[in-house]
């Protein structure tokens, strides 16, 4: 999950420096302001993908940390 969302991220964010590098060329100024804005969309995308990647190995090490050394004790 972590990864294919880190490449949609990077995706987005050269397609949009692309966009505002066009923009410059032509003179477009709503285009670079577009460019930039989705840049710092890809970048939040980033991050995301990220904080997901950082809660899913923690969730899987509390996972495995339960059930090693644990004793079960029955009454």
């Amino acid at each position: 999950m972590g990864l294919g969302d880190k490449f949609d991220a990077a995706k987005d964010k050269v397609k949009d420096q692309a966009k505002e590098t066009v923009g410059k060329a032509t003179d477009d100024k709503s285009m670079v302001v577009e460019g930039k804005a989705d840049q710092v969309k890809g970048a939040v995308k980033d991050k995301v993908a990220d904080v997901k990647a950082h809660l899913h190995e923690d969730a899987d090490k509390r996972r495995s940390d339960d059930t090693e050394g644990s004793r079960v004790t029955r009454g």
